[in-house]
């Protein structure tokens, strides 16, 4: 296997060459590292690269396989974390110079968990500030560039995490999704995100955005790998009080029975609106795709979808009450669109805020509705493909609305596959939602249609 497709290669193949003695974790670590060394520079998806510790983890792994362990298909894989989750003793920044220098106690529970199965620990990735904030021209911290085109964004918040894995310098990645920041990213940088059920993986020790909105998981190039990750995510932790004690079933296992006699439904009040017209035709072509495959597909209303709105609401008033004491204290230390964006939190009434989430509940009951006919609802991930930085820099750009925030409303697992590109070499993405806990049929739908075509296949040239 040549460098360059070591790179890109899935958790399955680099396991399996592990256990032929093809391949040793501390050389595919040290060839990450090595990539990392030559790419990052360009791309800024790092904050923190942990080289030390990456080999520390990765002679571990390289010593449990000489033991014969093969238990854990995590086993030796470079992975990358969002820096908004705590790592014990390794600089945990959010983004912001508020925490510049903040090195935590504890790892988070999901960190914990991955480097429990082995997983080789990269580094941290940038985030956008405290996982809201654009960082424009000055910021403590550079943005990460899409490696797909360096004038363009990778998404957010979760945009090192996105650039690192389509660059090939990560094999997974945490990402955290509070209005789309996994699904963002993935749709933009062309890989595979998965948003879980709300309460199906902890965020403990992670930083907060919005308490009853945010969502963390895992975000790779193949849906599979997403289905490796959350396997050994998923799970109650009584650190997080929204931790759901829901069984987890096995995710891989049943990624290939296909998609013969599944139902898609496809809302498109809300979900087109002003979508770009090189995506919408990328999304009818999976659509076929799906049809072909076996799938029926049709279109459905979800009647509240607009009051999908009111998610801006209870955003604003969660984030400006986590972070009220510090916007006080230390204003000066928010980038000025963060500070502006939380300071309007503060404006939103008790009334306002408990009629948002009255509108949520009804929310909630329709999507609840929709899902009893159908198994699963397919929508464009991103209206529009990735925008330039000069674009979001413009004081008069106005930010789309996107497609991801009434899932957060609703806590439904939604999955991002590459579906496309635009003629100008943009990645496309589909976004697939299930039933709650469901997360099993969302890769199983996301698995068969990305074996069924290549554009996960196709890597930017970096």
């Amino acid at each position: 296997m040549a460098s360059e497709e070591l790179f890109y290669a899935t958790i399955r193949d680099i396991g399996a060459r592990f256990r032929r003695r093809a391949l040793s974790p501390v050389e595919l670590t040290r060839a990450h590292l090595d990539r990392i060394e030559q790419l990052d520079p360009k791309l800024h998806a790092f904050v923190t690269v942990t080289a030390d510790r990456a080999l520390a983890d990765a002679r571990a792994a390289e010593a449990a396989l000489g033991r014969g362990d093969i238990s854990s298909p995590l086993l030796g894989i470079p992975i990358g974390y969002k820096d908004i989750y705590a790592t014990r003793g390794i600089l945990t920044t959010g983004g912001s110079a508020l925490l510049a220098d903040w090195i935590p106690d504890e790892d988070s529970t999901c960190v914990t968990r991955l480097q429990r199965a082995g997983a080789v620990m990269l580094g941290k990735l940038i985030t956008h500030e405290f996982a809201f904030g654009i960082q424009f021209p000055g910021h403590r911290f550079p943005a990460a560039r899409n490696p797909w085109d360096l004038e363009r964004m990778p998404g957010g918040s979760s945009s090192g995490s996105g650039a690192a894995l389509a660059a090939g310098m990560a094999f997974g990645a945490l990402g955290t999704d509070t209005g789309g920041s996994i699904r963002g990213p993935a749709s933009l940088c062309g890989i595979a995100g998965l948003k879980p059920t709300y309460g199906r993986c902890s965020r403990a020790g992670v930083l907060t955005l919005s308490w009853t909105l945010d969502h963390t998981g895992p975000m790779a190039r193949t849906v599979e790998d997403c289905a490796y990750l959350l396997q050994a995510l998923a799970g109650y932790d009584a650190a997080d009080p929204a931790s759901s004690r829901e069984p987890v079933p096995d995710y891989v296992a049943p990624l290939g029975r296909g998609v013969r006699g599944l139902r898609v439904g496809v809302p498109r009040e809300y979900f087109f609106e002003d979508v770009d017209p090189e995506v919408e035709k990328g999304f009818e072509q999976a659509l076929a795709t799906l049809r072909q495959l076996g799938a029926s597909v049709e279109d459905v209303q979800i009647p509240s979808i607009q009051s999908a709105g009111a998610f801006m609401a209870i955003m604003l008033s969660e984030a400006f009450a986590y972070h009220e004491r510090d916007l006080r204290e230390h204003p000066e230390r928010f980038g000025e669109l963060l500070r502006e964006r939380m300071q309007a939190g503060a404006l939103i009434t008790g009334s306002e805020y408990v009629q948002a989430q009255r509108l949520r509940t009804r929310l909630q009951a329709d999507m609840s509705a929709v899902l009893r006919r159908v198994d699963v609802l397919g929508t464009p991930t991103s209206p529009k493909p990735a925008p330039t930085f000069a674009t979001v820099y413009d004081p008069d750009y106005g930010f789309p609305r996107g497609n991801t925030g009434p899932f957060n409303m609703t806590g439904l697992p939604a999955l991002a596959v590459p579906c496309g590109f635009t003629a100008a070499g943009l990645p496309i993405s589909i976004q697939i939602v299930g039933r709650p806990f469901d997360e099993t049929t969302v890769l199983r739908v996301g698995h068969t249609y990305e074996q069924a075509t290549d554009w996960h296949k196709r890597h930017p040239s970096v």
